[in-house]
């Protein structure tokens, strides 16, 4: 069996796959790159550098990567390994695990939320044991008033 030169495998890491909008993938994604979704993913993400979601975009299923952009819904769990954007127009509904999360004023969570280390699963079913507890929490972030 052949195997991939380094300069192929650098080039698997930096490509963009693209679901544009008005497209519906019924399936499972998963790249070496990044995954951009404009339309609609019934399926399982998986993106070894990061997965971005547009705000008209929607993941009616899993998201596994290391960096994740999210501005439209999601509707299942998201795991990054490094860091979660949430912006103001996303939707999430499910668990959410994160080293690190960003959400913008307006972006809405319905769901549970775990910081901290965080390790992406080999498969989508794969156990995890020894998670630490989980907080079930509906999070909106809304203005600050200023008296």
């Amino acid at each position: 069996m052949a195997k991939e030169n380094p300069a192929a495998q650098a080039a698997h890491e930096n490509a963009i796959s693209i679901i544009g909008p008005g497209m519906r993938v019924i399936g499972d994604c998963e790249t070496e790159g990044t995954i951009r979704v404009e339309g609609v993913v019934q399926g399982t993400v998986r993106a070894a550098k990061a997965v971005v979601i547009g705000k008209d975009g929607a993941v009616q299923g899993d998201v596994f990567t290391q960096d994740a952009v999210v501005g439209g819904r999601v509707v299942g769990t998201i795991v990054a390994e490094s860091r979660l954007e949430l912006q103001a127009t996303c939707i999430i509904d499910g668990e959410i695990r994160a080293r690190r999360i960003k959400l913008d004023e307006g972006g809405r969570v319905n769901g549970t939320i775990q910081t901290g280390e965080v390790k992406i699963p080999a498969a989508a079913h794969a156990p995890q044991g020894g998670a630490p507890a989980r907080v079930p929490m509906t999070v909106e972030v809304a203005a600050l008033q200023r008296g």
